[in-house]
């Protein structure tokens, strides 16, 4: 269903209403966007840089006409989160840009061979139970982070603080209204910033000593690390694109249904996937973690009805001064990490939630022993964090990339696939329409 816009894609707003446009669609994903640093060790002030600079070069590639925001993607925490504390944070970066890789070479193959073949081999019975895993994979660490204190042992006083934290983002997620819904996490974060502050768990001192303006720690390819290829880096999270990619084709099917044009033909499939692929690229070579298109700025479009990529470009331009505002810096890096672990039991659950729904809306029926079977490897691999070391150069496949690779691998070889439409792809999407 189309809805009649307030501003169309290429309408340019009054220059009294650009920024007030423009900081909603910030506010909408600063939250989730500044938490996959902070859980992968990562600058959160680097990851706002990139996600502006990436989503200027998806708007640019995709000719101005998608009106979309690149934000750090949960999906990829777990391998990031392995390789920073296995091999330091330059190895993470080389992951990243493989990512960015494998994006632009899909791109390519779209854009020779069409696009139904992708879709039918990420059907939702492939990717709801990698979806599932991706959440469940993170519950230990977001239970850890509520719980514990600095010394990682239990602490009644900031397992308070995560407790405040995450009923203030069930309140917001469940009761607010309008532009208020689409901010819960961040809701969430500065109600619980607030009642840490009051409780002592804050230490401000660093934001008060901070500049105004601050250059980040920008992680530069042969500067600030040695680039070296493994296959180890590669199998832990390149599989893990079969995730983001299909996401993302999600993403672009709803755009298309609210704004009212067919983004999969015009400007075509294949480029929507690059330039994500592109933000992922432009992250790898500044620190940042990889990019994907948000959910939560398309519930900003939903509610406004203001579909204008001039205002998406004005988030991005917002979040790239943001992220050399050193005030703004420290007083994200003074964020405790009980705030963080309450928004994360919520967020990390909705995205397990997210893939069971997928699975319920495509009308998965697990009487069939094909679909009980795949779903049932994925999630025992993934949530048991297998892993399967080849005999050859010592490459390990781990957890939810070794889980992707089966449920692909056994949805192809088993009898009885059916083919797939896309439009089963959106099915993860709907709550945003009407958010």
């Amino acid at each position: 269903m189309t809805n009649q816009p307030i501003l169309d894609v290429h309408d340019k707003p009054k220059s009294s209403q650009w920024i007030t446009l423009s900081i909603q669609h910030l506010f909408a994903m600063f939250g989730s966007t500044i938490l996959v640093p902070y859980l992968v060790g990562l600058d959160p002030a680097i990851a706002l840089i990139s996600s502006g600079l990436g989503t200027l070069a998806f708007l640019l590639i995709t000719k101005f006409q998608v009106p979309a925001y690149l934000g750090s993607s949960f999906a990829y925490i777990v391998p990031i989160k392995l390789m920073n504390d296995s091999f330091g944070p330059g190895t993470a970066m080389v992951g990243t840009f493989l990512v960015g890789l494998v994006y632009g070479m899909i791109a390519l193959i779209i854009r020779k061979a069409g696009y139904r073949w992708i879709m039918n081999i990420l059907p939702p019975i492939v990717v709801g139970p990698v979806i599932i895993v991706i959440g469940l994979s993170l519950s230990g660490t977001a239970v850890n982070m509520a719980t514990q204190n600095a010394a990682g042992k239990y602490s009644m006083l900031h397992f308070s603080v995560a407790l405040v934290t995450l009923a203030v983002t069930i309140i917001f997620s469940v009761f607010a209204k309008k532009l208020l819904s689409t901010i819960p996490i961040l809701a969430g974060i500065i109600i619980g910033y607030v009642y840490a502050l009051i409780v002592g768990v804050v230490d401000f001192e660093p934001v008060l000593k901070a500049h105004w303006f601050e250059m980040p720690h920008f992680i530069i390819p042969f500067v600030s690390y040695k680039v070296q290829f493994t296959w180890d880096i590669f199998w832990l999270i390149v599989p893990v694109a079969i995730v983001t990619i299909s996401e993302h084709i999600g993403h672009q099917l709803i755009l298309s249904d609210i704004v009212g044009r067919n983004y999969i033909k015009d400007p075509g499939l294949h480029r929507s996937i690059l330039g994500d692929g592109t933000g992922s690229i432009i992250s790898a070579l500044i620190g940042g973690p990889p990019k994907t298109t948000y959910g939560e700025n398309i519930g900003v479009l939903v509610i406004t009805r203001i579909y204008s990529v001039y205002v998406l470009a004005g988030a991005a331009i917002f979040a790239i001064l943001f992220g050399f505002i050193g005030k703004i810096t420290a007083l994200i890096h003074s964020i405790p990490t009980p705030v963080m672990g309450g928004v994360s039991i919520l967020l990390f659950g909705i995205i397990a939630s997210s893939g069971l729904r997928m699975l319920v809306d495509n009308k998965i029926d697990f009487d069939d022993k094909r679909n009980l079977v795949i779903a049932s490897v994925i999630l025992v691999l993934g949530v048991g964090g297998a892993v399967l070391k080849l005999p050859f150069k010592d490459i390990q496949i781990q957890g939810m990339a070794l889980a992707a690779i089966f449920g692909v691998v056994l949805n192809l070889i088993l009898p009885g696939r059916q083919q797939v439409s896309e439009n089963m792809f959106d099915s993860n999407d709907k709550d945003k329409k009407t958010a």
